[in-house]
């Protein structure tokens, strides 16, 4: 059965899918981790870098400086084996021309002895030279020939190109691999030719010199060049990892310290070696973090005076408001009895009194948010009733504004675990306010719900939000139009106060808008008291919205997800 065969039935079956997917798997995670690590790590970057840059270039010049040393050997040897077999091609020329005729009897014999005369001799068999003396023509008898010291295949050693080399008459040198003892081991040798003339005919003189010891001094030289180029990056890495510590240590404590910083923990500074760069940095830091400690003690100071100042003012004023508040019902009841201005200023007084009314009932719940004493009294509620009495209590108000009300909510209760005062808080002021900026437009209400979250949106048609303002509209006293006078609209408190109700759900109160096209309010609350929101049931833009969303306001979200 073919091999492929067996491979797809390998695969395919299930214990090796799981082996395949376990490797996967760990694969992903390595190199998860290996990526994690090389972006958080910058001395893990600069030591990898080293590394590579210092192994090319050891890499480049070690096979450079090996190569050189190899090719000097080499060389060398090949000028001495040239240099020999000259000098041996001369001594044997004139021992040999004695003989007149290749029919001669007695040229075998003084072939064989001029072999012997001129083959070097060494006590190691590694390094035994092999001097052959071969004719180069037929015309010269074959027993003319002379193998010192005798071997089994020299004759196959010495190459068809070298011999054609040295029957014209020129000196060469070749390299083989040969087995030339017949015992299976295969070396490698320097193969050098020279002509020797006679009146008759012309010999090959050739040697054999085995490289042996060049290749144990090249193979020397490669492992001392791998060793020291290896040592050397090594050694790089080492003082590259050295160097980034002494950079980097800093910056990591500096961090930490930011980090502690930016917990609270303002007592926090750095330590100070040295009069260097690393120095200054770090006294530097300390003297930012310093400032920064006494601008947030003086910031914290004056919040808290103000805090309380707000709070003390608010609770002052409550005794001679009440006073106030009675006189001025009296005086409003009786103003059918007054002249008609007499009348009208009663009426305003009964006006501006509702308003301080609720503007200190809003700064008292302000006060309650920074103390941290707001409590949340959740019970399960049904909002679609809650909502429909928001929106009935408003009618009046929109209708005064030539604004219509559509609201859209399940057939079916909507229950969660919510504080129905604070909601319906919430939903009073967002509506007021889509009411106020409507610009006689249709204000949109719908509230919707999943498994998790309620969601209830109010969207207006009226001069919308300008770029950067729905990170602002949650700001307290801020108005979206600057121009705008004092005496319409609200308390300035409304949202920020909606803004900390929905905190205090862990919920989110989200804004968007664009000039022109309106704005929308989006209210998303947890189902079950305490849970964390992922997603919201609605959208926080608009599905006729035409124009680019803004990024709503981070000051609106207490959780992690987006909707």
């Amino acid at each position: 059965m073919p091999l492929a065969h067996w491979y797809h039935r390998l695969r395919r079956h299930p214990a090796a899918q799981a082996v395949h997917r376990a490797v996967v798997h760990r694969a992903v995670v390595v190199w998860g981790i290996a990526r994690r690590a090389w972006r958080r790590s910058l001395q893990l970057r600069m030591v990898t870098i080293t590394l590579l840059v210092s192994g090319a270039l050891v890499g480049i010049f070690g096979a450079v400086v090996a190569s050189q040393i190899t090719y000097g050997l080499v060389n060398a040897k090949v000028k001495t084996a040239l240099q020999q077999a000259e000098d041996a091609t001369a001594r044997a020329a004139p021992q040999l021309g004695g003989v007149t005729e290749a029919a001669d009897t007695s040229l075998p014999g003084l072939v064989l002895q001029v072999g012997q005369t001129l083959a070097p001799t060494t006590s190691s068999p590694d390094s035994q030279v092999i001097l052959a003396i071969l004719p180069t023509t037929s015309r010269l008898p074959f027993g003319a020939r002379a193998v010192v010291p005798p071997v089994s295949d020299a004759d196959a050693a010495i190459p068809a190109g070298l011999r054609d080399l040295v029957a014209r008459d020129k000196v060469g040198h070749q390299f083989v691999v040969a087995d030339v003892y017949g015992n299976g081991q295969r070396r490698q040798y320097l193969v050098v030719g020279s002509p020797v003339r006679l009146s008759f005919g012309t010999f090959g003189l050739y040697y054999l010199f085995p490289l042996t010891a060049e290749q144990t001094d090249a193979d020397l030289v490669q492992t001392t060049v791998i060793a020291t180029g290896v040592a050397l990056v090594l050694l790089l890495a080492v003082l590259a990892a050295l160097t980034t510590r002494l950079v980097v240590r800093p910056v990591r404590l500096a961090a930490r310290t930011a980090q502690r910083l930016s917990a609270g923990l303002l007592d926090q500074r750095m330590e100070v070696h040295g009069e260097d760069d690393l120095a200054l940095l770090a006294a530097s830091f300390n003297q930012m973090a310093q400032n920064l400690q006494r601008q947030i003690i003086r910031l914290e100071e004056m919040s808290r005076l103000q805090r309380r100042f707000t709070s003390d003012v608010s609770h002052e004023l409550r005794t001679p408001l009440t006073t106030v508040r009675m006189a001025a019902d009296m005086i409003f009841n009786s103003r059918s009895t007054f002249t008609a201005s007499v009348g009208r200023s009663a009426e305003l007084l009964q006006a501006e009194l509702n308003r301080f009314e609720d503007l200190l009932t809003d700064l008292l719940e302000i006060s309650r948010f920074d103390a941290g004493f707001a409590v949340l009294d959740a019970e399960p509620t049904d909002l679609v009733p809650l909502v429909r009495h928001v929106a009935e209590r408003l009618t009046a108000f929109a209708g005064r504004c030539d604004v219509t009300l559509d609201v859209a909510v399940p057939d079916q209760p909507v229950i969660a675990e919510v504080d129905p005062r604070r909601v319906e808080r919430i939903l009073r002021n967002l509506i007021g306010n889509a009411i106020e900026h409507g610009e006689h437009g249709p204000v949109e209400v719908r509230l919707a719900a999943d498994e998790d979250a309620v969601a209830l949106t109010v969207r207006d048609h009226g001069i919308g939000l300008q770029p950067g303002d729905e990170k602002q509209v949650f700001n307290r006293f801020w108005r979206a139009d600057p121009s705008r006078a004092r005496q319409t609209g609200g308390t300035g408190l409304g949202l920020s106060i909606s803004l900390e109700d929905a905190r205090l759900h862990g919920g989110w109160l989200e804004a968007w808008g664009a000039p022109g096209a309106g704005a929308q309010f989006r209210l998303t609350l947890p189902v079950r008291a305490g849970e964390r929101l992922t997603v919201s049931p609605l959208p926080l833009v608009p599905a006729d919205a035409t124009v680019e969303p803004a990024e709503p306001t981070e000051l609106a979200r207490t959780g992690d997800g987006h909707g």
